[in-house]
């Protein structure tokens, strides 16, 4: 007995020289203060605390039936795994920093409930393996919420490029005015850009869906465990081939944030449209109170906040993608704690672009377009012009060449009179090029401009009704 009482009093001093039981007995003293702070995850990666316990119950079903773990074990495991997500969930769990990570904040409070039965769901595994899938399972959730985002995204589009499909605008290349285009064609645009967003953040998706749990620190395990059945459980298409590969992958995570990245930037391209439409030398579009902020000093401001914080957190993002790029560049196989510095930029990124595709989705749902200055300024700046060489072209016969000359000549003579093409006499016209006829009049509009452009993928109202209809079905597909 007194031997006992001897042994019991040697562990308790062992643990308070050795506060961080998880290392085991390597360790005879604590790590030092600022040692401590640099290594602790658990600030961030507490938000991995589902896919942990997740993780944490395939693999306690695995070892029971693999004849590692007794049922009685792995019921007791997943019974304090269960707990342990509801305190986490209610708000109840104390996370400390002396114990790292998530990994053995979770593994430490379950030895506290459930006894030496605890210490035994490691066996097998590694905290590399870990949380190789931890963050693996949070990618793979989170690119599911963010694809479903963006498909509400484009219905929003959709909705209105059918409201508007009719609505002309004028077309600019390099901010000037080009040629009348209608504003639905304008805001299918990016319902194409956001499909292929959508589309990255699948293949995404497809490469990363094999399971790393099994490569245990990078080697594999002696155990005769079975990766098949947990990445079966988990949602995975298999184990992954090679385990120095399994826990030392982070491909994933940088083709996310490079999917992300793109993804901001079409964002970003039409919050800067927002921005100028809602100007006041364009006035093209409005929004309401409920996406624009006033000005503390001048009461008559009405600023597109939501899309210029948009336009902003594309820096955040992008960022993200090349801080990882950076981390992953210089480090041999395997795991390095570099590694660790994943997940904080990976986060941000994440809940930036949530945040981004959200407001843009608001805002497009909310803006009132103003038909009548959209169509005044397609028209003018002579943007028919290119109508007008295309007649000369397919009506005289003209090499385009020698059209663009003589259109060239006439927007010259409106110009110096101030008026638009349609306004010069048929005389004044033939003086240019004697072959022109009154025909000419019938494309010098911005509505027969539009009307004109029925080629695939083209401006014609007609064009992006049908193209309204044909988004819905590749993209929206049946309603859910």
């Amino acid at each position: 007995m007194a031997r006992n009482d001897t042994k019991a009093r040697a562990g308790k001093a062992a643990q308070k020289t050795n506060p961080n039981r998880m290392w085991g007995g390597r360790y005879a003293l604590g790590p030092a203060e600022i040692m401590e702070k640099i290594n602790a995850s658990i600030d961030f990666d507490r938000r991995l605390y589902a896919q942990d316990i997740a993780g944490s119950m395939a693999h306690a079903d695995m070892l029971v039936a693999q004849g590692i773990l007794t049922a009685k074990d792995g019921r007791a495991i997943k019974r304090g795994l269960a707990q342990i997500r509801a305190e986490i969930e209610s708000g109840k769990f104390r996370f400390s920093t002396k114990l790292e990570d998530i990994h053995f904040n979770v593994e430490a409070r379950l030895t506290d409930l459930i006894g030496p039965a605890g210490g035994r769901l490691h066996t097998a595994r590694s905290r590399n393996d870990q949380v190789a899938l931890d963050v693996r399972l949070w990618v793979r959730d989170t690119i599911d919420r963010l694809e479903n985002m963006l498909r509400d995204l484009q219905s929003a589009l959709i909705d209105r490029a059918e409201e508007y499909a009719a609505t002309i605008m004028p077309g600019f290349t390099h901010l000037q005015t080009a040629q009348p285009i209608t504003f639905g064609h304008h805001l299918l645009a990016y319902v194409e850009m956001v499909g292929r967003d959508r589309g990255r953040l699948r293949d995404c998706r497809a490469r990363m869906n094999v399971s790393p749990l099994g490569a245990a620190a990078l080697a594999g395990s002696p155990h005769p465990i079975d990766p098949r059945k947990t990445a079966k459980a988990l949602g995975f298409d298999g184990p992954m081939a090679n385990s120095l590969d399994a826990v030392s992958d982070r491909d994933y995570v940088v083709e996310f944030l490079g999917a992300a990245s793109l993804a901001a930037v079409h964002l970003s391209r039409l919050a800067e449209e927002i921005v100028i439409w809602c100007s006041a030398p364009f006035r093209f579009i409005a929004l309401s109170d409920a996406f624009t902020t006033g000005s503390s000093i001048m009461p008559q401001k009405r600023n597109p906040d939501a899309a210029e914080l948009i336009r902003g957190k594309v820096g955040r993002i992008v960022g993200a993608f090349v801080a990882l790029c950076t981390i992953m560049k210089g480090l041999p196989l395997t795991y390095g704690k570099d590694m660790q510095e994943d997940k904080e930029p990976l986060f941000d990124a994440a809940d930036a672009l949530e945040l981004c595709i959200g407001a843009m989705t608001g805002m497009i749902r909310d803006l009132k377009a103003n038909p009548e200055r959209m169509r005044a300024v397609a028209s003018a700046d002579y943007s028919v012009a290119t109508d007008l060489a295309d007649w000369l072209v397919r009506e005289i016969g003209l090499p385009f060449r020698q059209a663009h000359h003589v259109t060239g000549v006439l927007v010259g003579k409106a110009a110096a009179k101030g008026i638009d093409l349609d306004k010069l006499s048929l005389d004044e016209m033939q003086a240019v090029e004697p072959r022109i006829t009154a025909a000419v009049y019938g494309v010098l509009t911005v509505e027969a401009s539009v009307a004109a452009r029925k080629s695939i993928g083209g401006t014609a109202p007609a064009n992006v009704a049908r193209a309204v209809k044909e988004a819905r079905r590749r993209f929206l597909g049946p309603a859910r």
